[in-house]
């Protein structure tokens, strides 16, 4: 008897929008107040203005509709992950990337098992520093290689990417689209508490690359050598590639932290990088536009799943209820003592999350409620950002909602259930580091 297969990914986000729409005819239609927030230039709700409003359910034809409106909503991340797609396929037919992955394997030997750490901090960095998600998708055909070159499978690219990234985003200490808003929201200075989050972050990591690693030897699989004849040899043509490659992310990062670029600067500058690539690579103007083209072909798929994901929340909206589950999910708080309010808080975090996968739209959406809650019961607002930051982030691992993963889950060849039965346990393990920390943080005065 043949074995049965999980959906597609394509095949799930259907069947969330189609979920979505059958929620819009069961749960009572309701809004919150909305006001421009003058430290994010967000609109955010206003705390204690929830209120029942017409019922808005979605007929059939508009659930499709939506579709076409969730791509035109998810527009500018559509467009980054083809931009970038078609720009690192141009690095790709250089072959520097090739060389460099070669040239790794061969002076680390035996302890070849250390690429794991070596790939995965790199992502890591990111994912802290300015929530690396997307990006990540046009770099798994490179991942894949370093994979197959040590015998690992594509589920242990992914963790030592993904994965890792994700870590960094739901732990950091200065992840701008999610703790950076959650604090400025709670009116907290950007960067307090920061010394206590980057010991949960280490910890976090340390245990992340960890078990990637002992996950990475316990399936392994028999290493082809590489011969020296056939292996390619970097040359000074492929350093100059890779150098650029580097002050490319290196403007990303100051182009985010010190002018806040949005996903349309970056698709800039990746434009620009693939474009200078191809030429210094040798491909010609011909062969960078070939190059391009080829990318843009292979993130497709990736980019389709990202707009199925945004269409999920346009039917949400257009219900009207989106409001009405958070009402739903963290009314029931202020009954509850302190540290299990806090708790509380960060499990509603993790359910609102598959209807919200958007962690800055979380933010907005949540925190102008949760800091009055939260006075009122007197708890840290610190520990209120915790409860959002590990409630929402660590969900980022799971939740089929989340266009990026599946993106990029699907762009590795590999199966959303096999990802979940290898990361639950891992995540089960982040939130008890997580529980532990909003509790220390409490009984601290965080």
């Amino acid at each position: 008897m043949s074995k049965s297969r999980f959906p597609d990914p394509l095949t799930l986000l259907v069947g969330c929008i189609v979920l979505a729409t059958i929620l819009s005819y069961l749960l009572p239609a309701g809004q919150y107040d909305r006001r421009e927030d003058p430290s994010t230039g967000r609109q955010v709700v206003v705390a204690g203005s929830y209120h029942r409003v017409d019922p808005s359910p979605v007929a059939a034809f508009d659930m499709v509709v939506a579709i076409p409106r969730g791509l035109a909503a998810a527009a500018d991340v559509v467009f980054l992950v083809f931009l970038i797609g078609g720009a690192f396929t141009v690095v790709d037919r250089t072959g520097a990337l090739r060389a460099a992955v070669e040239s790794l394997i061969r002076r680390l030997g035996d302890r070849d098992v250390l690429v794991i750490p070596v790939v995965a901090i790199p992502f890591a960095i990111g994912g802290t520093l300015e929530n690396m998600q997307e990006e990540i998708i046009p770099l798994i055909p490179v991942l894949l290689i370093v994979a197959r070159r040590l015998g690992f499978s594509p589920l242990t690219a992914v963790s030592m990417s993904a994965g890792a990234a994700f870590v960094g985003s739901a732990f950091s200490p200065i992840n701008p689209f999610q703790v950076g808003i959650a604090q400025k929201l709670a009116q907290l200075p950007l960067l307090s508490g920061g010394g206590y989050r980057t010991l949960f972050l280490l910890v976090a990591l340390a245990g992340w690359i960890w078990a990637t690693m002992r996950h990475a030897t316990r399936t392994r699989l028999p290493v082809e050598a590489i011969p020296e004849d056939q292996s390619t040899h970097r040359s000074t043509r492929s350093g100059l590639v890779l150098a650029i490659v580097a002050v490319t992310f290196g403007i990303l990062i100051y182009g985010i932290s010190a002018h806040g670029w949005d996903f349309d600067h970056l698709s800039a500058l990746f434009l620009i990088m693939g474009i200078v690539v191809g030429f210094i690579g040798g491909l010609g103007l011909d062969g960078t536009v070939r190059a391009y083209v080829d990318g843009f072909r292979g993130m497709a798929y990736a980019a389709i799943l990202i707009g199925f994901a945004r269409a999920i929340f346009v039917v949400l909206e257009q219900g009207r209820i989106i409001d009405t589950i958070v009402h739903g999910l963290f009314t029931p708080l202020a009954g509850l003592p302190v540290a299990l309010s806090a708790l509380g808080m960060m499990a509603a975090h993790v359910a609102l999350h598959f209807p919200v996968p958007s962690v800055s739209g979380h933010a907005v959406l949540t925190m102008p409620v949760l800091v009055p809650l939260s006075d009122l019961l007197g708890l840290s607002r610190q520990v209120t950002v915790l409860a959002y930051q590990y409630g929402a982030g660590v969900c980022e691992l799971i939740t089929p909602t989340n266009g990026a993963l599946m993106a990029i889950l699907a762009a590795a060849g590999v199966r959303f259930d096999d990802w979940i039965r290898f990361v639950i346990p891992r995540v089960l393990a982040l939130w008890a580091l997580a529980t532990a920390a909003i509790v220390l943080g409490t009984l601290i005065g965080l």
